[in-house]
């Protein structure tokens, strides 16, 4: 096995805001989110793909309750492992038909985060999941459904369900063993089912996991040398909304923590990204990148894209290259 970089792409990337979440529309976008993976496949990175579910399990919600009267509606964390099978397909088709003939086979692992019962979390919902909402349209549905709706970064108001911390993940070692056999590997799907344990088992809890924090918590668990958060802008940006705004291209693991503790990221933006990062360089990672899927390639090397000539946001323990932050 070579170096491993855990890679996170979040359910908006497959699913836009300005999009429906129709099959067409993902697929196209899943294949965008193929050829970065296969660029460092390419390259000898042993790769796993975490991806998000926000769009897509709120989505399904809905039409568990709109068809409840004629069939019964399943569990938040059910609606989980559904999205799982349906994105783990959908990238698998997508990494299978870019490889093509010399691309190794992929897998898709329906995998289960353990978490605290007694996590803060559930007491404060704050992930965002579903469609965007206007105020009328969010204070309709949370009276009529029970829904804790909220503001999200200026986007519009959305349904907001708890999001605990993953403590581990259950199918780490059958991840690790998949890679070993040559395996690109789709895990942890929108952060992995969240479970408790009792005295019978594990049982699924209504929340849904941040897929950042679970990706940098596989990553470590997996000794990954890189962790790759995807998004939606090129970089991270300081001092964001100031005439001093300015994209930060790297930053060490002491810039990160810094910045992170003066509120340069909030959480409902950057903040779960770079927390993520500094967590998984703590843990021993090497160097972490938050970027576009275009710029994978560059940042995580460290060179610039030859199309556009630039780099995301590069986290790394010491300082490498450039100027600080």
């Amino acid at each position: 096995m070579g170096r491993i970089v855990v890679l996170a792409l979040g359910g908006n990337a497959l699913c836009g805001v300005d999009q429906a979440g129709t099959y067409e529309e993902q697929e196209a976008n899943a294949a965008l989110m193929a050829r970065s993976v296969c660029s460092l496949m390419w390259t000898g990175w042993d790769v796993v793909l975490v991806h998000g579910n926000g769009p897509q399990v709120g989505n399904l919600a809905l039409q568990q309750e709109e068809g409840a009267d004629l069939v019964p509606a399943q569990p938040l964390f059910v609606l989980g492992g559904m999205t799982q099978g349906q994105l783990g397909s959908l990238l698998t088709l997508a990494l299978r038909k870019v490889a093509g003939p010399r691309g190794p086979d992929v897998v898709s692992v329906v995998t289960h985060a353990l978490v605290d019962p007694a996590d803060s979390a559930f007491s404060d919902p704050t992930k965002p999941i579903g469609p965007f909402m206007t105020p009328e349209e969010a204070k309709t549905r949370a009276a009529a459904r029970g829904w804790t709706v909220k503001e999200d970064a200026g986007r519009g108001w959305r349904r907001v369900v708890a999001s605990p911390e993953p403590l581990g993940l259950l199918e780490a070692p059958a991840i690790r063993a998949l890679l070993g056999e040559g395996f690109v590997v789709v895990a942890a799907g929108g952060g992995g089912i969240p479970v408790v344990p009792t005295a019978e088992g594990y049982r699924g809890v209504e929340a849904v996991i941040d897929k950042d924090y679970a990706a940098a918590a596989l990553a470590t668990t997996l000794g990954a040398s890189a962790l790759v958060l995807v998004t939606s802008v090129e970089a991270v940006l300081l001092d964001y909304g100031t005439p001093r705004q300015r994209p930060a291209e790297e930053m060490t693991l002491e810039d990160a923590e810094r910045h992170l503790a003066e509120g340069q990221f909030p959480e409902g933006s950057m903040g779960p990204k770079v927390r993520s990062a500094t967590r998984f360089l703590r843990g021993g990672g090497e160097i972490a990148v938050i970027t576009t899927p275009a710029l994978v390639y560059a940042s995580l090397e460290g060179t610039v894209s030859e199309l556009e000539g630039r780099h995301g946001t590069r986290i790394v323990r010491l300082r490498q290259t450039g100027e600080g932050s």
